[in-house]
């Protein structure tokens, strides 16, 4: 409603303003006894309605249904005749007003008139600025209208992609996780039940946290821990696994999901069941960032690998690039047969 208002404010305020160009162009006699009769008054309205139902015409039908649609020569036509109806009504208006003055004077004014058709005068030179300001404006709002549109579009596309990408990855890790379960249960290890619990605090985390765009930090360390504690249980003594945690995390915010299909092929390469192998991860926050590493051996990391693990990085990559555009760096390295990744999510 606020915006409305101050639409029309503007609009009146700016109308105020050309309606007094007419009267200050208007060519009328130096005398010192000169006053404005009842027609000039009626030529000050006259041309003033015509400029304002002009104005409107032109910035809501002329543009929208000719311009807009690509009609160059029915809206240029269209506007020469208005130009043309506008010229003749001022000389019309303007013989009756010389009608009523003395001779001297429209002796005087004679001498100085154009033709009856001649266009470029004091007058038609507001038509021509009442033409501009009408045909930019009108302008201006179709492009901001598109950009508009644009954005929207835009909005609804990456939130679409990001609730499809959600849909990919919550699937994936329950899939891993039921697979851990099903080889406890397959050699009835006691810890099926603990496993079994730490499994659905997993899934309430997934299933209530990943609808909202972040969640806490310390969250989303909590799930890991679980995550990493539910692999611990398949894994033999020749498996060392070390997570760190740095910093003041409360009060952090992440986008949930985001860390754990790393923390996942960390597990998928990094571990044998036949020689030792060590995986580390490390979360720091910092008031600027908060920075994540992932560390393993490459037991069965071959050359290339990172372009054949699946779902899970690819579609982690692209999260990061739509809600953290700019904001993240990511780097996946192989140093002295180590795999490494580190994610720097700024501020």
């Amino acid at each position: 409603m606020n915006k409305r208002l101050l639409t029309i404010t503007v609009h009146v305020a700016a109308w105020a303003c050309f309606f007094l160009l007419p009267i200050v162009f208007s060519p009328r006699p130096r005398e010192a006894d000169f006053q404005f009769s009842e027609a000039m008054i009626i030529r000050f309205i006259c041309i003033d309605a015509y400029l304002l139902a002009f104005y409107y015409s032109n910035t809501l039908v002329l543009i929208p249904r000719l311009l807009t649609k690509k009609k160059w020569l029915w809206y240029s036509l269209t506007i020469i005749a208005l130009l043309f109806i506008f010229v003749f009504i001022n000389r019309l208006l303007d013989d009756i007003i010389r009608a009523e003055m003395p001779e001297r004077i429209k002796l005087r004014m004679q001498r100085r008139r154009p033709s009856y058709f001649y266009p470029f005068t004091a007058s038609t030179a507001v038509f021509f600025l009442v033409f501009t300001v009408s045909t930019c404006s009108r302008v201006i709002q179709e492009w901001l209208g598109i950009e508009r549109k644009k954005q929207e579009i835009e909005n609804e596309k990456l939130a679409t992609e990001l609730s499809f990408l959600k849909t990919q990855i919550n699937p994936h890790f329950l899939f891993n996780t039921l697979n851990n379960i099903y080889s406890l249960a397959l050699v009835r290890s006691e810890a099926t039940a603990d496993a079994v619990l730490k499994l659905s605090s997993i899934m309430r985390y997934v299933l209530s946290e990943t609808k909202h765009d972040t969640v806490p930090l310390d969250k989303d360390i909590q799930f890991i821990k679980h995550y990493i504690e539910l692999q611990k249980v398949r894994l033999t003594d020749k498996v060392t696994i070390e997570f760190v945690v740095e910093g003041q995390t409360e009060g952090k915010q992440i986008a949930p999901l985001l860390l754990i299909p790393f923390v996942e092929n960390a597990f998928k390469y990094g571990v044998s069941t036949k020689e030792t192998s060590k995986l580390l991860f490390k979360i720091k926050a910092s008031p600027d960032n908060i920075l994540f590493t992932s560390q393993n051996d490459m037991i069965s990391y071959d050359k290339g690998t990172e372009n054949n693990t699946g779902i899970g990085l690819k579609n982690t990559r692209r999260r990061l690039e739509l809600l953290y555009p700019g904001t993240h760096e990511l780097t996946v390295s192989e140093e002295n047969k180590q795999f490494i990744v580190k994610l720097i999510l700024l501020k």
